[in-house]
């Protein structure tokens, strides 16, 4: 037997592994696991080259919790190590200066154990003891046991093992007791070890017999040895692709297609990346690829390693060239890994290439869901872009897809302005818009549907790339102004008719969380009375807000529109007659006394021009004050008569309420009053 201490600076070893390693503590089965891994896979090697004459045929890692002793146990029949192996390997950790290195990683916990091998030294996390018993593969090795009570004080001694291998037994401290739970233990097996090369074996399989379940003689094997991304393409059919996305997502749905992975030079690059089925927009979840080393689970946080915009998809990707530390947890920059990222960046983009041109219908059946897989990887990767721009897709409200180049040959002899620009019509609500969409179909133009979540995004990218080209939802103004061919028709109506009637349209309007502007055109006896349409850049900046939480002032603003007067319509200029008949005897007065008033206030204006502030008379300034403030009076008193001539008239109200409607705007309490009015009306 020897005594020993373990080769460090200082004795602030576990103290350390146990104050920075916590958070993370589950991994500690997994480093013990795959340590044994390794063990075995060196064995095989060492039989392939005759060094080793015994059996590799059945080489397994065991994992056995054992309550009543507080142990946990992983077994191999690995390589195993000599008494000089243990002191090499276990014994002798090379790193110094524990207070400086508390500080330097203080805010990194996961590089602890990754800079300084600490894989082993892990199991200390939750065990207040831990055991090595070994028997090295070399003739006439003598089996050894380690014991080490997380301190650096360790015995070494000689034993008896029958087979090769290694068994480390942790004796498990009472705070984490719950990783002798046999529940535990096999989730953490099943995320870490699931498709490790060597059968890890836990338990005994199942059966359920007499009301319960009991054990069965066959071991219970956890994970697949050889899972479908470690095969060729041409060994696998679309059942092996489909039932292995099955085996890593079991609620989800079946995926739309597949790209596999298998690259050996210049780098090592295994996978399988799947495009998932997106039901609806808020169901887009990231960080759903899973990263191997050589078959040893290492995170789902792929950023740095997989495109931003592929992070999106799911599957697993698997390369011993990506830097990873021994915890397998921590990643480090690496040339390889822009390497890496760049070929998958080419790979999905010409496995969706080959897709779209050899079978269009079916890349056209499947474009709702990739849609914004392909939008999201044109908006943040230009190399990306440059490959996509030919099989992005536009879908218009009659369901028919195009290619950017496609639309713009459809459109651009019918929906080019004045000015050479060509503007795409949009809808994003396809029911809501159905008048708006109805009207530009009717002069000759074409609508697309524009509903995703990254939209808004793209067609800002669009706009940027192309700057002849103009995207306006189809209520961002009149029909007769979103593809303006002329210079627009003016209204034949006076400044002080339109005025009068923007009171009372304004004084009728909603007042909660949204601003309205009155503005009168003359756009055909035909066209619709009343219009609201919303502001395109306020609008976009708005929706552009809740995935940007630098443009949180546009998303705090209220809703903006505009409420259009058609001055031609017959129901616009009957109004005009009656507001004119009942209202201008009162409003007459009151217009000729603000004309006074402001006529003084020139005079007095053109008077003192020339003169500085300090230099005009005060009995000036107070005049001007004076009539200021009547003139207020003036204005406020003819705002109350317009704004209670128009609560009194129904058609006022009738007219507000039927555009709002038409814009979904109308709910609550005032859609009640409208059904109310409407059956008056009627009757």
């Amino acid at each position: 037997m020897s005594k020993g201490k373990i080769g460090v600076s200082t004795q602030d070893l576990f103290p350390i592994i146990k104050k920075f390693l916590y958070s993370d503590h589950d991994i500690f089965l997994r480093e013990i696991v795959s340590n044994a891994v390794d063990a075995t896979q060196k064995l095989k090697v060492l039989a392939s080259s005759s060094e080793y004459k015994g059996d590799v045929a059945n080489l397994k890692i065991r994992v056995k919790a054992d309550k009543k002793a507080g142990t946990l146990t992983v077994s191999d029949n690995g390589i195993g190590m000599t008494r000089e192996e243990v002191e090499k390997y276990i014994n002798q950790i090379a790193f110094s200066g524990a207070e400086e290195f508390m500080e330097k990683y203080k805010d990194d916990k996961a590089a602890i154990i990754g800079h300084f091998g600490l894989g082993f030294y892990s199991s200390f996390m939750v065990s207040d003891k831990v055991e090595i018993i070994t028997k090295s593969y070399k003739d006439g090795a003598q089996a050894v046991k380690w014991s080490c009570t997380g301190s650096p004080e360790y015995i070494l001694d000689d034993t008896d093992k029958a087979e090769v291998g290694t068994d480390i037994v942790m004796y498990i401290n009472k705070e984490e007791k719950d990783f002798l739970e046999d529940s535990k233990i096999k989730a953490l097996l099943e995320k870490y070890c699931k498709f490790l090369p060597v059968e890890i074996i836990f338990g005994k399989k199942q059966e359920w017999k007499d009301g319960k379940y009991v054990d069965t003689e066959e071991d219970n094997v956890i994970n697949d040895i050889n899972p479908a991304w470690t095969r060729k393409p041409s060994d696998l059919k679309e059942e092996d692709y489909l039932k292995f996305y099955r085996q890593l997502y079991p609620m989800s749905q079946e995926p739309l297609f597949h790209i596999h992975l298998n690259v050996d030079y210049p780098f090592n690059l295994t996978g399988i990346l799947y495009f998932p089925k997106i039901d609806n927009k808020f169901e887009i979840q990231k960080n759903k690829i899973q990263l191997y080393s050589n078959q040893v689970y290492v995170t789902d946080s792929v950023e740095g390693i997989v495109p931003e915009y592929l992070t999106l998809l799911h599957g697993v990707i698997d390369s011993p060239d990506i830097p990873l530390n021994v915890s397998r947890s921590y990643l480090q920059s690496d040339r390889n890994v822009k390497k890496i990222s760049n070929h998958i960046t080419k790979k999905v983009a010409d496995s969706l290439n080959d897709i779209f041109t050899k079978n269009r219908e079916e890349y056209e059946k499947k474009w709702d869901d990739l849609k914004i897989f392909i939008q999201y990887g044109m908006l943040t990767d230009e190399k990306f872009a440059e490959r996509a721009e030919k099989i992005f897709l536009f879908k218009n409200t009659e369901g028919k897809y195009f290619t950017i180049e496609e639309y713009d040959n459809l459109i651009k002899s019918e929906q080019t302005d004045k000015d050479k620009n060509i503007v795409t019509l949009y809808a994003t609500d396809k029911d809501e818009q159905y008048t708006y969409i109805d009207s530009a179909r009717a002069k000759g133009y074409d609508v697309l549907i524009m509903d995703g979540q990254l939209d808004t995004h793209f067609i800002n990218y669009m706009e940027q790339k192309k700057s002849d080209h103009r995207y306006l939802r189809v209520d961002a103004d009149v029909v007769d102004k979103l593809i303006q061919k002329e210079d627009a028709r003016k209204s034949d109506w006076s400044e002080v008719e339109q005025e009068e009637l923007r009171t009372v349209f304004s004084s009728q309007l909603p007042k909660d969380n949204a601003m309205f502007m009155v503005n009168f055109e003359s756009l055909g006896e035909n066209s619709e009375p009343l219009l609201i349409t919303r502001s395109e850049f306020m609008r976009r900046m708005k929706e552009m807000s809740q995935t940007n939480p630098g443009m949180a002032f546009y998303g705090a603003m209220g809703d903006n529109y505009n409420l259009v007067v058609n001055t031609d319509h017959r129901l616009m200029k009957r109004l005009l007659e009656d507001e004119k008949k009942k209202m201008s005897d009162v409003i007459a007065p009151i217009n000729f006394e603000i004309k006074e008033l402001s006529a003084k206030k020139t005079e007095i204006n053109t008077l003192n021009k020339d003169k500085k502030d300090d230099e005009i008379p005060q009995v000036d300034k107070d005049r001007l004050n004076e009539y200021d403030n009547k003139i207020s009076e003036m204005e406020k008193q003819k705002e109350d008569l317009l704004a209670g001539y128009a609560l009194k008239n129904p058609i006022v109200n009738q007219l507000i309420d039927l555009a709002l409607l038409a814009n979904g705007l109308l709910k609550g309490e005032s859609l009640n009053k409208f059904v109310k009015r409407s059956v008056e009306l009627i009757n």
